[in-house]
């Protein structure tokens, strides 16, 4: 595996065609973020930040994309420790406060449902430790990235 690995996007603020930035009320938070050949995400702001609730906010971004990526990694230790997973899901919640007088993150939990077909249960649930260790978004961050699995025999 390459010991780099670079990521390239495009993001264009949308809101322009309602107006400018003339005061902090007055203009849209609406963009489009886009990755060569991959649909764009039309986003916005969060509603609590005067943005369209109906798009795509990084904050819930952020809280996607750590829990995929612990999905992924855990998948790919399952499939290797012989665990067959035949269902996930995850309902991941973030936290931000004002914290050193800057409004932050402070810990997002990550509570992946899990149920296998095949395999130890015991070893699939203590193979989230690993996942959470494996996950490059999880280690990247500044605040605690919780995790409390459910495994369940299909």
């Amino acid at each position: 595996m390459a010991r780099e690995h670079h990521y390239e996007a495009r993001l264009i603020w949308t809101g322009a065609t309602q107006g400018p930035t003339s005061s902090y009320e007055a203009y849209s938070r609406d963009y489009r973020a886009e990755v060569a050949g991959k649909p764009p995400i039309e986003g916005s702001s969060d509603p609590a930040f005067r943005g369209d609730a109906s798009r795509y906010d990084p904050e819930n971004l952020l809280v996607v994309s750590l829990s995929a990526c612990h999905m992924l990694s855990y998948l790919h230790l399952c499939a290797s420790a012989g665990i067959e997973v035949v269902a996930y899901e995850d309902r991941p919640r973030g936290t931000m406060v004002i914290k050193d007088r800057k409004m932050r993150f402070v810990d997002v939990l990550l509570e992946p449902r899990v149920t296998i077909g095949k395999g130890d249960r015991d070893k699939a649930i203590a193979l989230h430790e690993e996942a959470h260790a494996q996950c490059f978004i999880a280690s990247s961050v500044n605040f605690p990235v919780r995790h409390q699995p459910t495994v369940e025999r299909a």
